[in-house]
């Protein structure tokens, strides 16, 4: 009988050290700053880095980072390539359908028309946006021409050389390229509320990996880290828990 139970807990210490070790790929865009990017020492920076590594700690899980490029973020995670995304993914119901999310850690955001005239036509004009972003499918309803590009930094520039009318994305992403363009960029439009705020998204199967993430990210909300290091990137005018 004392052999047996030494066995059990034996077992019950390996098990709880494997899941302590196991290897989390984190799989991101690093070309969204300021939710992710690629700094000069040419590795993963911006909030989702210093947050993802906070939830990995957390979970007493060891994270690995693994850049990709945004168009095929979703089939990339499905094939193994990778354990989550984090890289700034809106929830919708649509995504909700082929992977799952945990809870948010970004609320619900704006998303705005950036431009060279506050008088840009964004409703019948041509506006630029990400490829695969809940902001191209919002242009692609609202009437406007819709011109897409692989990154976030194309779509600025579509509107810089005249192929676009106006850039549509997330309001964090282009308050600093709006502040720090000299006044060549302005606001345009109406600000637009759209999904569920940005959260993990991970594989329908991987629900203990799922949980483990939920219970990190909610201790950060309870705590007030996480809010912190909302305000640390995005500044004290950002929408916090």
């Amino acid at each position: 009988m004392k052999k047996l139970l030494l066995a059990t807990t034996v077992m019950a210490l390996t098990s709880g050290a494997a899941l302590a070790q196991q290897t989390v790929r984190m799989g991101t865009e690093g070309a969204y700053p300021p939710f992710n990017f690629i700094n000069d020492s040419g590795e993963v920076d911006g909030f989702e880095r210093e947050m993802g590594d906070e939830l990995c700690k957390r979970a007493e899980l060891t994270c690995e980072w693994v850049v990709t490029d945004w168009d095929s973020i979703i089939p990339n995670l499905q094939s193994g390539n990778y354990d989550t995304i984090i890289a700034g993914m809106s929830i919708t119901d649509e995504r909700d359908e082929v992977i799952d999310f945990t809870q948010n850690y970004i609320p619900p955001a704006t998303s705005a028309y950036a431009a060279l005239s506050a008088d840009a036509d964004v409703v019948g004009g041509v506006v630029a946006a990400q490829v695969g972003t809940i902001q191209a499918g919002h242009v692609a309803e609202s009437g406007a021409t819709l011109l897409e590009f692989a990154t976030p930094d194309e779509t600025v520039a579509a509107v810089r050389n005249g192929e676009a009318d106006a850039v549509f994305a997330d309001k964090d992403y282009l308050v600093p390229v709006v502040a720090e363009s000299g006044g060549e960029f302005s606001w345009a439009g109406e600000e637009v509320q759209l999904g569920g705020g940005v959260g993990m998204g991970l594989r329908e199967s991987d629900t203990e990996l799922k949980e483990k993430f939920n219970v990190a990210i909610q201790s950060m909300k309870d705590d007030g880290t996480l809010n912190e290091m909302i305000t640390k990137w995005f500044g004290a005018e950002a929408l916090v828990f």
